[in-house]
């Protein structure tokens, strides 16, 4: 039998500081070559006594030995330096204050550079996790990161990441840490190509991945494209190669709102899916889901009925816990106001997208009807038709509290308001008691009663196109409100909206009452007849366009009715200009019928009749407007 030999001792890490502190540098490569071999990553303590050892000038002279970037006799030894330098700067980062160290900050730069080499690949993720140490730790790091280009860097690799790994872990964490610490007004405006190549593969990872980094892809993607930025970031997704993110966005949608997962997470997938209908339209609700663990894909209706089904939650119980909050919670916490604006911000999320269903639907032509099936249809419907009756259950609750301020409510009118514009004989019962207080909510900023009206005048132009409609209107003094809204629409002063359309709104719901004033009894005060008649010839002047001229005309024929020219100039509020100007504005439109002048002449028929008709009734009481029209 042969003698055992005896087992060699572990080196110890006094072997290894021994090593460290020789005077040659095979020693120190010797006991660097231990460090990685028996310190453990959360030995914090044997870390530092390490990295005092060892010396930061070893430390940088074997890094840019390895890097190439010094002289030397590394040979065929270079890529084992790098290897070596790297792998250790990586461990001793894992200790905070070595991490945020100005000597760790200032090798950012000559990593980066090691990282745009294409021989870079045995050290790479080495080389982010040193990254991703040295920039969390110290506002500097970042910093530097920022400054030496590591964006462009960090673009060009993560698309070579393979599909949570560590490498794509770290990327997703350094893009996270690149918000929060800069933020998107700091590092988008320089870097959309690169936040777009990132963006692209930041939605995969949303796609196929079940794990963890599945909900960190969910909430970075939320917080870039719910950004201030994100359309011009959708500019440049545009141009790539790869034309599959807004799928791969679905996919991961879809996958967050049918599982079991927390409702903050849901929420989240929400935000994002709001995101994307804003830059992508409507359609994009609508498209094949492909799941990981499904081997056929899901019905193009998925996403819609999910994110439909899911912003009903949200609505039914933010409203809630905000009447809560409003009119039953204590008043004394410091923290209230706080917490409903952030349940006010969330629910605006579900709203908006509550409108963007109501908008798809409506506009899907007779040829489109099999994007979605029948079946999926009349989930749809019936999903609008609940919760647009929490909605009316909220405002009923705010009434009668006396809330008539807040954005809250004037966003739940903007919903309802986009809900009957679709279907105004739905829910006649709660528009008949409700309207009025609708027609009276102000936004937060808001000095008076506008945006409200705006979003209610599809509604009321339906509604005052039969006399049962208009006596709704009238009862809850939206004729009134029109006038109003108009006059700030298209006066001197006027706001500045999103949509014209609602000028023309306006002039039609006015009109349309006007024509049956008599059947209505209705009743203008010299006050908002004055206002009225200045706004329209202030919309009309400088303009030749014959519909906006018509417009302004038969409104003004069927105003001047309840007035004379000697009453008008005698209020203060009246000038002879404005005559002057009314005077054009009558005179313009009636010649340019008679002249045929307009192409337009056959599409305004019924105003050029409404013009014709009031004129022969009033032109007795206004000289000067006859005069202008004789002339």
């Amino acid at each position: 039998m042969e003698p055992q030999q005896e087992e060699q001792p572990s080196p110890t890490l006094e072997d290894c500081l021994k090593l460290l502190r020789g005077d040659r540098d095979e020693q120190r490569l010797a006991g660097l070559l231990l460090v990685t071999k028996f310190c453990k990553g959360d030995d914090l303590s044997s870390l530092r006594r390490i990295y005092d050892a060892v010396g930061v000038r070893f430390l940088d002279r074997l890094l840019r030995t390895g890097a190439g970037t010094v002289t030397g006799n590394a040979g065929d030894n270079r890529e084992a330096y790098l290897q070596l330098s790297i792998t250790v700067l990586a461990a001793f980062c894992r200790v905070p204050d070595i991490a945020a160290s100005q000597d760790m900050v200032s090798k950012i730069p000559l990593i980066l550079e090691i990282l745009s080499k294409e021989s870079v690949s045995l050290v790479i993720e080495e080389c982010y996790e040193f990254l991703y140490l040295v920039s969390s730790t110290s506002d500097d790091g970042i910093l530097k990161f920022y400054e030496s280009g590591g964006i462009k860097v960090l673009a060009s690799h993560i698309s070579t990441f393979p599909d949570g790994s560590h490498q794509m872990e770290l990327a997703l964490k350094f893009v996270q840490l690149l918000i929060s610490k800069l933020s998107l007004d700091t590092v988008f405006p320089g870097n959309l190509k690169e936040f777009s190549l990132i963006v692209a593969t930041i939605s995969r990872q949303f796609s196929v991945l079940h794990d963890a980094i599945k909900f960190e892809a969910l909430h970075l993607l939320s917080a870039i494209l719910s950004s201030n930025h994100s359309v011009p970031l959708y500019d440049a997704l545009q141009v790539l190669p790869d034309k599959y993110w807004p799928n791969y966005m679905r996919d991961g949608i879809v996958a967050i709102l049918q599982s079991r997962v927390v409702p903050a997470e849901k929420l989240q997938a929400l935000i994002l899916a709001e995101s994307l209908v804003s830059i992508l339209g409507e359609r994009w609700l609508i498209g094949r889901t492909n799941l990981a663990n499904t081997e056929d894909p899901l019905p193009a209706d998925r996403c819609l009925l999910l994110v439909l089904e899911q912003s009903r939650v949200e609505v039914a119980v933010l409203l809630n816990e905000l009447a809560y909050l409003k009119y039953e919670a204590s008043k004394s916490s410091s923290s209230l106001d706080e917490t409903v604006r952030l349940k006010q911000q969330n629910v605006a999320v579900s709203f908006s997208l509550v409108e963007k269903v109501i908008k798809l639907i409506s506009s899907l032509g007779e040829n489109e009807g099999d994007l979605i099936a029948d079946s999926a249809l009349m989930k749809v419907i019936a999903g609008l038709n609940e919760t647009v009756g929490i909605v009316f259950e909220y405002l009923r609750d705010a009434k009668e509290h006396g809330q008539r301020k807040g954005d809250d409510l004037l966003a739940s009118v903007r919903v309802i308001g986009s809900y009957l514009a679709e279907t105004p004989l739905a829910c006649k019962e709660k528009v008949g008691e409700l309207l009025e207080y609708m027609l009276s909510i102000e936004g937060a900023e808001e000095p008076s009663p506008f945006y409200s009206i705006c979003f209610l005048l599809p509604l009321l132009c339906q509604l005052t196109m039969n006399v049962e409609g208009c006596k709704t209107v009238v009862s809850s003094g939206g004729h009134k409100a029109a006038i109003d809204c108009l006059i700030k629409l298209i006066g001197p002063n006027c706001c500045m909206v999103e949509d014209s359309s609602r000028i023309f709104l306006a002039c039609d719901t006015i009109l349309n009452l006007l024509l049956k004033r008599e059947q209505l009894q209705i009743s203008l005060d010299e006050s908002t007849v004055i206002n009225l008649l200045k706004a329209m010839t202030s919309w009309t002047e400088g303009l030749d366009d014959p519909s906006v001229i018509m417009m302004a005309s038969s409104i003004c024929s069927l105003v001047l009715d309840f007035t004379s020219e000697d009453a008008l100039l005698a209020d203060s509020n009246f000038d002879e200009n404005t005559l002057n100007n009314l005077s054009r504005l009558i005179a313009t439109s009636l010649a340019s019928w008679r002249q045929d002048k307009s192409n337009d002449a056959e599409d305004n028929m019924d105003l050029v009749e409404i013009v014709t008709s009031g004129y022969s009734q009033w032109a007795s009481r206004f000289p000067r407007v006859r005069n202008a029209v004789e002339r």
